[in-house]
């Protein structure tokens, strides 16, 4: 791309040998600026060469329409002008690549934003992903009147000239952050509500005619003298309402001469400079091709561009394919090399509608908020006063376009000099008529009460003195809605706010709130259509802005079923656009009953950039989880969750294969056990599933199983001696050794590889080294007494005692992988709270709950219930209590006596091992024990006096149980 940069003496005039219409004016601007200024310096230069700029713009064969975004005036302007000159062709200042989405607003309820949208890039850092372009339009702006014109007329074409969405990208600098227009400044109210202003999201934002000083200081001089707070204020106030009946030349004049101010007063070195020249250059290569292969006569076209760039001094600026500069560089500038457009990336650009609000376009242009709702008020009223028919999708007569072109001057034909009257003469005093003012007073108050507030009529006359007092202290003859918007808030909303909306935000509701676009059906996408189409049998309004109850009773209508599962998929997709109040769906668990909250109207926009990614949701999940299962730091972890969903959302099969053997892959690759807990649980997770399905494992799990088997046998000597490595990996490695083991010696793994690895593996760590012990003991290399003797050894070193809740903390993380070892975990629990100094146990304890917060789901249970088997239940048995691991009393020479000691209480089964006394020796002999049995107590009276005389009474159960336990042929 070639950039020639002619604007190095931007602030030259031209020639004071030419006049032209404007001669007179140049002189008068000259001179004042002679007069009022000590030094004059650039100033006479400044002012002249704003004249210059209108004539020459003026001048132009190609008629060109300066306009401001979303400005009612430039709507007016436009409007007229189309209806009184009938152009055949309409340049268009707007991305040339979103031309087909213009057909599709006849559908649409304004304002929506045309946008461009890409997440598969070329030739752009992959930090900018995802990329996205915006274009609002609304019916107060004289880009929908053009547009609406063009496409409901007969023989009218429409061309968009400005750069296409690559090209926005292609020329921002390339920073490692994503970029970003710079944004207007930021408005000093408060931002409007969330879920509306949001709904560009994080696009780059284009717009037709963005006139705002790039001068801080000349902003804030206007401000301060304009006595206001905001831009859009100022601009309300000084260029909305004047140019509101002003005709067309005059409207024109005036606006170039504005853009021209702004451009000449710009900063140097500001960024957006060549950009903006770039564009300039790019718009006028594209007519000048678009004519020279229509051959569309120049005087029946009309240019629809920004006040800014009507003022351009770019070599390539008109027809005659020459600078405008005046002076020496016009011939230089005649020799300049044709710009060269530069070709677009491979990035694939996909392109839609999104709804729009009037606060989504405030936030995104950085004006002041209720400026727009404000713009749109002022654009009714001003179609009845001023009586101008708006050009609307289907209400354009079928006269074509050259009905009127009789009516419309010649090209040539001289400018003449509407701005000095403009100028010298008092703009018609606007603002509120009285009795529009008392009607809106009446109805702020009526409006606050609704919302909380304790206002009364006394109220109401308060809010309409003080936004006459206030306009008269701003100079102005009557009051604007802006008066009034400050008038409301200092009377009514006094210190708090009692709801969700405070004063300024009723006063966009009372001139018309912020309205919120709607795309039609038509010109939604075709996934957004299936979607809407596939929940039709719910009968709901999905397209309304309000929440959506959905029951589904799935056991009395099956035939719910399949909007059951599209709507697990839009809330894996979407988050809480479908948010389930009640009903799960996991991994083999299905409910019966569902309420579902639906909010697909409020949130269209993500529908609609859903539809960009594929052509059924089904497909866009896909491709999702493949995306992320292939991407370059995918881990096997994240493979099983995507198998896990691929089963529950789309019913597994050769897509959940696919995602299975990618994980085996990845497992495989990995050199860290970072996701190792995660791995676990989601391998437990799905073999559990396919376990209980009639076709069993699948083969990808078995490889899966094997390979992590190896795997991880492999690096557990390395991971536990590694820093970076916490117990908590290395818990989760030994508990798939450990709970996959029987899986996977039936597959042919060896167990002596996990001995080796265990043997292996020397930890440095206290709670490592647990946790090595527990494996240990859990192979059979460690003995339960030799584990409790090292423990023991632990508690009994002072040395060691500081560094002994670390061990236990092992021990804890023990449990998942040899559960069988919860009873000794109990007992060196309590043992470390009945020994450890309070120094040691009490810094300790924040760790402990953390770890047992962390693992709440697997080691709690545990824990309690064995704890519920060894401490007694109730609170008055545990002063007798004697812990099972406590030592034994001494024992006689000859070893343990057999049988009840002397005077312990009897009962049935002790009566029974003393009465045969064999099956006890027998046990005894073959565990190498030979001790004498204890003499038995007595006997006493009447053991069971009470059961005797109940069943001596009532004989008939006991001999029925007799008859029926004897043998057969028994007497």
């Amino acid at each position: 791309m070639t950039r020639t940069r002619t604007d190095t003496q931007r602030h030259s005039a031209r020639p004071p040998g030419e006049g032209g219409p404007f001669g007179a004016l140049r002189e008068q601007l000259r001179a004042a600026a002679d007069a009022f200024a000590g030094d004059p310096g650039a100033v006479p230069g400044i002012l002249a060469g704003m004249v210059d700029d209108v004539d020459r713009a003026l001048g132009e064969e190609l008629e060109i329409m300066p306009v401001c975004h979303h400005s009612p005036a430039s709507a007016l302007a436009m409007a007229r002008r189309l209806r009184e000159k009938r152009p055949q062709v309409v340049y268009l200042e707007l991305c040339e690549d979103l031309r087909p989405l213009l057909d599709e607003l006849r559908n649409c309820r304004l304002p929506v934003a045309l946008q461009a949208f890409a997440t598969e890039l070329d030739g752009f850092p992959t930090a900018w992903s995802p990329l996205s372009v915006v274009a609002p339009v609304t019916e107060a702006s004289a880009e929908y009147q053009a547009v609406a014109y063009a496409l409901d007329t007969p023989g009218v074409e429409l061309v968009l000239v400005d750069r296409s969405a690559d090209h926005v990208f292609q020329w921002q600098p390339r920073d490692p952050e994503p970029p970003a227009e710079p944004a207007a400044p930021a408005a000093e109210e408060a931002a409007a509500p969330p879920d509306e202003a949001a709904l560009h999201g994080d696009a780059v934002g284009v717009e037709i005619g963005d006139l705002r000083p790039r001068f801080a200081e000349l902003e804030q001089h206007l401000l301060h003298h304009g006595r206001v707070r905001h831009w859009s204020e100022w601009w309300d106030q000084y260029v909305e309402r004047p140019l509101a009946g002003a005709d067309h030349d005059t409207y024109r004049q005036v606006l170039v001469m504005i853009g021209s101010l702004f451009r000449r007063l710009r900063p140097d070195g500001d960024a957006r400079d060549a950009r903006d020249e770039d564009r300039e250059r790019y718009m006028w290569t594209r007519m000048r091709e678009h004519l020279a292969a229509s051959g569309a006569d120049p005087a029946r076209c009309v240019y629809v561009c920004g006040a800014y760039h009507a003022a351009s001094r770019v070599p390539e600026f008109g027809l005659a394919g020459t600078g405008a500069d005046a002076g020496a560089d016009a011939g230089e500038e005649s020799g300049a090399e044709p710009f060269r457009i530069s070709p677009r990336t491979g990035t694939d650009w996909r392109y839609g509608l999104i709804p729009s609000s009037h606060s989504a376009i405030e936030a995104q242009f950085g004006l002041a908020p209720g400026s727009v709702s404000i713009a749109a008020a002022t654009w009714a009223k001003s179609l009845k006063r001023h009586r101008v028919q708006p050009f609307r999708f289907g209400s354009a007569r079928r006269g074509g376009a050259g009905r009127a072109a009789a009516n419309v001057a010649a090209a040539g034909e001289a400018v003449t000099d509407r701005l000095s009257g403009f100028l010298a003469s008092a703009p018609e005093p606007g603002g509120l008529d009285e009795s529009e003012l008392r009607a809106w007073c009446v109805d702020i108050v009526r409006l606050a009460r609704r919302n909380g507030y304790l206002a009364s009529t006394a109220d109401a006359i308060a809010v309409f003195e003080t936004s006459v007092l206030l306009a008269g202290m701003r100079g102005r003859a009557r009051p604007t809605p802006y008066d009034f918007e400050d008038a409301a808030v200092t009377c009514i909303e006094k210190d708090t706010v009692p709801g969700r909306r405070d004063v300024r935000r009723l006063c966009e509701i009372l001139l018309g709130g912020d309205r919120v676009g709607t795309v039609g059906y038509d010109s939604l996408p075709p996934l957004a259509r299936d979607v809407l189409d596939r929940l039709a049998p719910l009968g709901l309004n999905l397209t309304a802005r309000t929440n959506q109850r959905a029951l589904l009773d799935l056991e009395a209508d099956p035939g719910l079923r399949p909007c059951s599962d599209l709507l697990w998929i839009l809330r894996r997709l979407l988050g809480d656009v479908a948010r389930p109040i009640m009903g799960t769906r996991r991994l083999g668990e299905r409910s019966i009953q569902e309420s579902w909250d639906l909010a697909l109207g409020r949130n269209q926009r993500a529908l609609v950039e859903l539809g960009y990614e594929g052509v059924t949701i089904e497909q866009v999940l896909e491709q999702r989880l493949r995306r992320d299962a292939w991407a370059p730091r995918a881990t096997a972890a994240g493979a099983l969750e995507a198998v896990e969903q691929a089963v529950v959302y789309l019913g597994g099969g050769r897509l959940a294969d696919d995602l299975g053997a990618r994980a085996v892959e990845l497992l495989a690759a990995e050199r860290t056990v970072d996701d190792a807990p995660r791995v676990l649980r989601q391998t437990r997770r799905l073999l559990a599933h396919y376990r209980a399905t009639e076709a069993g494992p699948p083969p990808w799990c078995e490889r899966f199983v094997t390979a992590g088997y190896a795997h991880y046998c492999t690096l557990l000597p390395t991971a536990c001696a590694a820093e970076e490595d916490g117990v908590r990996q290395v818990a989760a490695m030994l508990g798939f050794l450990f709970g996959m083991e029987s899986f996977a010696l039936s597959l042919g793994c060896d167990r002596v590889q996990l001995e080796l690895a265990v043997r292996q593996s020397h930890p440095e760590a206290p709670d490592k080294t647990a946790l090595l012990w527990a494996a240990r003991r859990r192979l059979g290399l460690l003995t339960p007494d030799e584990l409790r003797g090292r423990c023991d050894e632990l508690l009994d070193n002072p040395l060691v005692i500081p560094a002994f809740p670390r061990y236990l903390t092992g021990f804890l993380h023990a449990l998942e992988p040899v559960p069988s070892l919860a009873p000794f975990v109990v007992e060196l629990m309590s043992k470390a709270f009945a020994r450890l100094p309070d120094a040691v146990l009490l810094p300790w304890l924040p760790g402990l709950i953390g770890t047992l917060r962390a693992e709440a789901r697997d080691l709690v249970p545990v824990l309690v219930r064995e704890a519920g088997r060894t401490f007694p239940g109730a609170l008055p048995a545990l002063d007798a209590w004697l812990p099972p691991w406590s030592a034994a009393p001494a024992e006689p020479a000859g070893g343990p006596a057999r049988g009840p000691a002397v005077g312990a209480a009897r009962s049935p089964a002790a009566d029974l091992l003393a009465g045969h006394p064999a099956a006890c020796d027998a046990v005894a002999a073959l565990l190498g024990h030979d001790a004498p049995w204890r003499t038995p107590a007595p006997t006493p009276a009447a053991p069971h006096a009470e059961t005797t005389t109940l069943l001596t009474r009532h004989p008939d159960t006991a001999t029925a149980v007799a008859h029926l336990l004897a043998p057969a042929g028994a007497g």
